[in-house]
């Protein structure tokens, strides 16, 4: 039997080090993901999984850009990536859930003439689509 040269030894020491470190990684990622979204569903009240699957229903992605969602690729309304770590939406609106759900429900009423249109969306879609936009820190 042959015994591994340094050189070899080295090798695939290096390899493992490496693919502990991506499972490292991988896991933390998993784990701020799972944090971020249960942290919404706690101070929002809503669901987030059902909130990205009413953001994908009603079109949402047809104006906004938002990462990692399907069909979020539009560029009339502002990307919302980070919206939960803004100050403002809506233009004027403090950023915090009851006033995210109204700009949602309403935002003619919020702000009259605005590009974002009344999708007529309930209040229980609203509550989750803030949930899962509030999950989207970064």
């Amino acid at each position: 039997m042959r015994s591994l040269s340094s050189k070899s030894f080295f090798g695939i020491l290096a390899a493992l080090v490496f693919a502990v470190a991506l499972i490292g990684i991988a896991y933390k990622y998993v784990e701020q993901r799972m944090r971020m979204r249960m942290h919404a569903s706690v101070a929002v009240g809503g669901d987030v999984e059902r909130g990205e699957a009413m953001f994908i229903q009603y079109g949402c992605g047809s104006c906004h850009a938002l990462s990692d969602v399907r069909t979020a690729t539009g560029n009339v309304g502002p990307p919302l990536d980070g919206i939960a770590t803004r100050v403002i939406i809506g233009g004027h609106l403090a950023n915090n859930p009851p006033n995210m759900e109204h700009w949602i429900r309403d935002p003619q009423q919020v702000s009259p003439g605005t590009a974002m249109p009344d999708l007529h969306v309930g209040e229980t879609d609203a509550r989750d689509i803030t949930a899962f936009l509030y999950s989207r820190a970064k």
